[in-house]
């Protein structure tokens, strides 16, 4: 699948660089060099977007406020040569998907961008979607009184979408994926932030916080030093 990646970097030759790696992959890539023109694009709705922090005029943090109300969806992934640790927290609180603190290498953020991609939207594609629905009878799972579309990647309650994040989505699709078994942290965090992630597992925590307080009425147990399950009804 050919994706459309908008990488926002205002240092012109890393641009040019990391914009060259990207589409090596077969991926078109539109390139910003400033906070303004990515605001202006982000109605456009791309399959991906990397943002730097550090921008002229809009910086990244007030870019993903803006992607993550119109498309709460679309993955975001953040680069910065500022405080990692800082930077990497804040960005996964606003719904960053991956975080990259510079200096790194090119190669690296094309890895990590295409597994981000494949895991979100390869089983969403329409041919992959209507395979998993044949397989399984079905593409929609009930959560009472939540309804989980998986093809679409929308979750709701009376009829009446619930904005989530990707990772907020892929949490809720995993609990439904295994109702009333214990899921450890470790799972968790294979599972929705994948092999490379690096950090500490409370962020697990804070997705689950995340996830319920916009679903109030999800039925998940904490078990304590372990994970969460989701308790059958």
């Amino acid at each position: 699948m050919s994706y459309l990646i908008y990488l926002v970097e205002d240092e012109e030759n890393l641009n040019q660089v990391l914009a060259s790696y990207l589409e090596k992959e077969g991926w078109q890539v539109r390139c910003f060099s400033d906070g303004n023109a990515a605001r202006a694009a982000i109605m456009e709705a791309p399959h991906l977007w990397i943002l730097d922090i550090m921008l002229p005029h809009v910086d990244g943090y007030q870019l993903i406020r803006e992607i993550k109300a119109r498309q709460p969806h679309t993955p975001v992934i953040f680069i910065s040569a500022r405080d990692a640790e800082l930077d990497r927290v804040i960005g996964l609180e606003m719904g960053s998907d991956d975080y990259l603190p510079k200096p790194f290498l090119p190669r690296e953020l094309v890895i990590r961008a295409g597994k981000l991609l494949q895991r979100i939207y390869a089983a969403t594609s329409p041919t992959a979607a209507n395979q998993t629905a044949a397989a399984l009878g079905r593409s929609v799972r009930m959560l009472p009184p939540y309804e989980i579309d998986e093809g679409s990647r929308m979750a709701r309650i009376d009829g009446q979408k619930i904005e989530l994040t990707t990772k907020e989505f892929d949490l809720l699709l995993l609990l439904s994926a295994h109702p009333g078994q214990a899921l450890s942290r470790e799972q968790i965090l294979l599972r929705i932030w994948g092999e490379e992630y690096d950090g500490s597992d409370r962020v697990v925590d804070d997705l689950m916080r995340r996830l319920r307080k916009k679903l109030p009425k999800l039925r998940v147990e904490s078990i304590y030093g372990y994970g969460y399950r989701l308790v059958e009804r």
